[in-house]
């Protein structure tokens, strides 16, 4: 890959777009290696994974704190878009539901190591947690409106969320514990019977 900061030549639009295309690339690859090394993962992995010098990185990035951000941020607005997708090419609304929340748990168990990050006092991370909540919990009520009929009505879009989440808390911990599964459990108990 070629790194568009040190190229010269192309018109300005040019090289927005190009500065876009490794932004997304070096996001792309830091979420990687942190879900195969964690946050800390060495910054010299992920440029390899990006195909771009270390500098590029740092001048996207500053800090490490700045690219935990990005990538969390990046993740949150994939999963938020992907439900309105979803909700139109899914066979029913429970079905779209159901592949949300599996994509939701793709989200949760391949934090390793986000957890404690957002716990660590760096001001950086403070209103993450809000902003997941901001994007995410609309995006989920969305699609249990959409499947009322399908599903029980008790159920609220953070309710659900705080289900899923504690039910993939111990996917990193016990190789035999399957959160997928556990999940899909859930969902199925969703649904109303006739």
């Amino acid at each position: 890959m070629v790194d568009s900061d040190s190229e010269a030549g192309p018109a300005a639009p040019r090289r927005r777009a190009d500065a876009r295309r490794n932004q997304q690339t070096l996001l792309d690859a830091a979420a990687a290696a942190f879900i195969a090394s964690g946050v800390d993962a060495p910054v010299r992995d992920i440029a390899a994974r990006a195909g771009v010098g270390i500098g590029t990185i740092y001048r996207h990035f500053p800090t490490r704190a700045d690219l935990i951000v990005a990538v969390y941020r990046h993740q949150v607005e994939a999963c938020a878009a992907a439900g309105p997708t979803l909700l139109a090419s899914a066979g029913t609304p429970h079905a779209a539901l159901a592949r949300w929340i599996n994509l939701f748990v793709d989200f949760l168990v391949t934090k390793h190591g986000l957890a404690e990050a957002l716990q660590s006092g760096d001001a950086a991370f403070e209103t993450l947690h809000a902003y997941f909540l901001e994007r995410l919990v609309p995006v989920c009520a969305r699609l249990l409106d959409a499947a009322a009929g399908e599903i029980r009505e008790d159920v609220e879009a953070l309710e659900l969320m705080r289900g899923v989440g504690n039910l993939c808390i111990g996917a990193g911990k016990d190789p035999r514990y399957d959160a997928r599964r556990m999940v899909e459990l859930l969902i199925a108990g969703l649904r109303v019977r006739r």
